[in-house]
């Protein structure tokens, strides 16, 4: 299932596009201002983000450039065409207006998934290489055989590569195909793809953060 995130204060509007969202089978997050989004996106990441501009406490301008690796369209009623061409070019996928019809956005958000996930399909790390396609897990030039589990906690760290993830945020985010994996047995796999990617390459790639969980470093 796709996820994605709303962020937006107006209520109305919200309620309207989960419950779109929602029959069309998509998950669904919701943050009401730029502070609770920034802290939300810290938590969990998404396929997508619908963004309101005029957000309470930080702007839609201001939190846009700090969500990494996830396609953002946005959604206001802000019709400057300078306006989108800065947000576009800030790293916005796509450009909703205000009022908008849900049939037209429901194809956008199609769209804007549809690119990511062929953009997306190989994840890259210092000689790691993994093919979201066909599973494969490549060191260098060496085939490294993985477990259900070991490949979901390898493409969820190589895919949050530039920060640190969370025991919890790491379960949550792999529990859908990986439910025989438990916060007892976690430290286990990941001990195991560790001695993995070590034996494959003569490096430690993954590191233990102290009171947080776990970083892919080069």
């Amino acid at each position: 299932m796709k996820t994605v995130t709303i962020i937006d204060d107006d209520i109305h509007i919200g309620n309207l596009l989960e419950e779109v969202l929602v029959k069309e089978g998509y998950g669904v997050l919701r943050a009401y201002s730029g502070t609770e989004a920034l802290m939300l996106l810290s938590q969990r990441t998404p396929d997508l983000v619908l963004l309101d501009l005029m957000l309470p406490g930080l702007s839609g301008e201001e939190i846009l450039p700090k969500i990494k690796n996830i396609p953002v369209i946005v959604v206001s009623a802000k019709i400057d065409v300078d306006n989108k061409v800065d947000l576009l070019l800030g790293g916005a996928v796509d450009y909703v207006t205000k009022p908008f019809h849900t049939k037209e956005l429901l194809a956008r958000i199609a769209v804007a998934l549809r690119n990511t996930t062929v953009q997306t399909t190989l994840l890259h790390h210092d000689t790691i290489t993994l093919n979201t396609a066909n599973y494969a897990v490549t060191v260098g030039d060496v085939d490294l055989k993985l477990t259900r589990t070991e490949y979901a906690i390898l493409k969820y760290l190589m895919q949050n590569s530039t920060q640190a993830v969370s025991k919890s945020q790491l379960l949550d985010h792999i529990s859908l195909d990986t439910p025989d994996c438990t916060e007892s047995s976690l430290k286990i796999h990941v001990s195991n793809l560790r001695k993995k990617l070590r034996d494959a390459s003569g490096k430690d790639y993954i590191e233990a953060v102290w009171g947080i969980g776990f970083k892919l470093k080069s």
